[in-house]
């Protein structure tokens, strides 16, 4: 018989995922593995992209089912993405494979990709999609009650997406979570047509926030975020192939926007710390960070679509791995300090 935690070894911690297509199997053992420590309570999840889904698919599974739920429907999931793209192409959406050397999915130059590549770039998804064709939607769809979802707030969501015409960083909340929410966080411009919701239109969430750090702050009662990076940060080298120029582009536009905001975060921050923001709504919040960008350097952009299980179950036990150890060296700092030097890190 499992023992419940003592009260006083509860901690609770809000959420911030970062969108990056498949790669967000990574994001899916992180949530696997925080379930699985009773310890752990979750009070708001702010996500972009897959970020975003994985937060929806969790809380919803954790409403119908607890820890357990939650666990479950994320594996649920994951499994229907890859069963999906499996069938849908013959094999998989991108093809995969697994150098002794490094385990890397570098496919980047791989011809099934150059040519989904040319094609996005020469035709619009108005033309090579007119039927406008989502499989993500019916899985979401056939998996979370979306009205019961916005009935609760047992754990509070925002979800990030930009707005095409105004430019401008939407964030939709639990009241506001239809699938459409979802799709539109996730709209990659070049793939999908922009996503009409509530009488505007959306592109990914991405471009201005990756996610939205802030409504964590200011519309949560737990003062610890945990960030979820999946997009490196630095590399070793500076790129000096097409391709290696196109995905480092990537990488830096949907890491650019969140490390402006902890930026700036960290300039309040140090400000609070010096004892000189008193009588103003500005409060200490501590920072954490899970993130294996050693590993997830190696994968190239095109990785980011490859839906096959074998690539997806070895991100997903990365994220298990990767927050074990997290858990192991930060537990105890999580409610007293922060464990991320943003100063380091994002200034």
């Amino acid at each position: 018989m499992t023992t419940a935690p003592k009260k006083k070894d509860r901690k609770r911690i809000n959420l911030a995922l970062q969108g990056g297509g498949a790669h967000g199997a990574f994001t899916w053992g992180v949530l696997d593995r925080l379930m699985r420590d009773g310890r752990i309570f979750i009070d708001g999840i702010s996500g972009t992209s897959a970020g975003a889904i994985n937060g929806v698919v969790f809380t919803d599974g954790f409403i119908k089912g607890g820890r357990q739920g939650a666990i479950d429907s994320l594996r649920t999931f994951w499994s229907e993405v890859s069963a999906r793209a499996l069938i849908s192409s013959g094999h998989s959406m991108m093809p995969w494979f697994m150098p002794e050397a490094d385990k890397s999915w570098n496919v980047d130059d791989s011809p099934q990709f150059m040519m989904a590549d040319f094609m996005t770039r020469m035709f619009s998804p108005y033309q090579f999609n007119p039927l406008n064709l989502n499989p993500l939607r019916d899985i979401l769809l056939e998996q979370v009650d979306f009205a019961g979802l916005r009935r609760r707030s047992d754990i509070k969501l925002f979800v990030a997406a930009t707005n095409v015409r105004t430019c401008k960083l939407k964030v939709f909340r639990t009241e506001d979570m239809y699938v459409e929410a979802l799709l539109a966080s996730a709209c990659l411009p070049l793939m999908f047509r922009a996503v009409e919701f509530q009488g505007e239109q959306y592109w990914d969430g991405g471009y201005l926030a990756n996610p939205a750090i802030s409504p964590l702050i200011h519309d949560c009662v737990s003062k610890d975020v945990l960030i979820v990076q999946i997009n490196p940060m630095n590399r070793p080298d500076v790129p000096t192939t097409a391709r290696e120029i196109i995905n480092r582009i990537n990488e830096v536009s949907f890491n650019s926007t969140m490390a402006r905001e902890m930026s700036g975060i960290a300039t309040i921050s140090n400000l609070i710390a010096a004892g000189k923001l008193h009588d103003t709504p500005f409060h200490r919040v501590n920072f954490h960070i899970i993130v294996a960008e050693e590993e997830m350097s190696r994968l190239g952009a095109a990785s980011k679509s490859n839906a096959d299980w074998k690539f997806l179950t070895y991100l997903y036990e990365l994220g298990v791995a990767t927050t074990d150890k997290w858990l192991a060296d930060h537990f105890d700092r999580i409610g007293l300090e922060s464990t991320l030097d943003m100063v380091k890190a994002y200034s």
